[in-house]
């Protein structure tokens, strides 16, 4: 009658074994998920920073420190998708002020008729009325060629391209004419790569008389709220 008893007593080495691995398991997830949340809760303030310390590099590139003094990635509106701006997904505009007034508004915006696709832009205009600069922000241009859109690629370095927008409002190249020379426009372009060049003079043209349209409303909306066309 004692023979059930043993059977069981031996049975029970294997599962002390696995018991025991299994909490040993458990313990090491644990401390191993522990470890993990402290190092992103170490890190997570510096990722934060350093993508700030990125965006803010970008932004100078279009808009000038000097000319603002509020806290400008804090103060932006959500911008839902626009024909104008040529963008497709919801995106960010910055408000710069400067004593409290409005000084410039930073878009992100895309000219969607490059050569090869979609070519990102980031500009800054004026509340006045001026387009202060452009940059490219992505593009798949042909390299070597229509390229030339992106200062950094331009061989020009001591006067890239796209610094020919720099400065200028609708009073000093009026709105039928944003576009390039050969189209009967303002506009230089380089000879073998219109296209890219076209595409960024018009989507720069649209921005602008976009932004325009909308300054008064765009600064005046509360910051971080959601700007939406007003539908027919």
């Amino acid at each position: 009658m004692s023979e059930p008893l043993e059977v069981a007593v031996r049975d029970s080495g294997p599962v002390r074994i696995a018991v025991r691995t299994a909490a040993i398991m458990l313990v090491f997830t644990l401390v191993f998920t522990a470890l993990m949340a402290g190092t992103y809760s170490a890190t997570a303030p510096l990722v934060a920073a350093s993508a700030q310390k990125e965006k803010l590099a970008l932004i100078g590139e279009v808009l000038p420190a000097a000319l603002y003094d509020n806290a400008l990635l804090d103060d932006w509106i959500e911008v839902m998708p626009i024909k104008e701006l040529g963008v497709t997904d919801a995106t960010r505009l910055y408000r710069a002020r400067k004593d409290g007034q409005p000084a410039a508004l930073v878009i992100e915006a895309a000219a969607p008729d490059g050569y090869s696709g979609r070519i990102g832009l980031l500009l800054a205009v004026k509340a006045s009325g001026e387009l202060l600069a452009v940059r490219v922000t992505e593009h798949r241009e042909t390299p070597g060629l229509g390229d030339y859109i992106n200062p950094k690629k331009d061989r020009n370095k001591s006067q890239p391209w796209i610094t020919q927008f720099s400065n200028l409002g609708f009073d000093s190249v009026p709105r039928e004419r944003w576009r390039v020379k050969k189209d009967g426009g303002h506009f230089d372009q380089r000879a073998g790569a219109t296209i890219s060049a076209r595409a960024v003079t018009k989507a720069s043209g649209r921005v602008l008389a976009w932004a325009m349209q909308r300054r008064d409303k765009l600064f005046d909306l509360p910051a971080r709220s959601r700007f939406e066309e007003s539908k027919p």
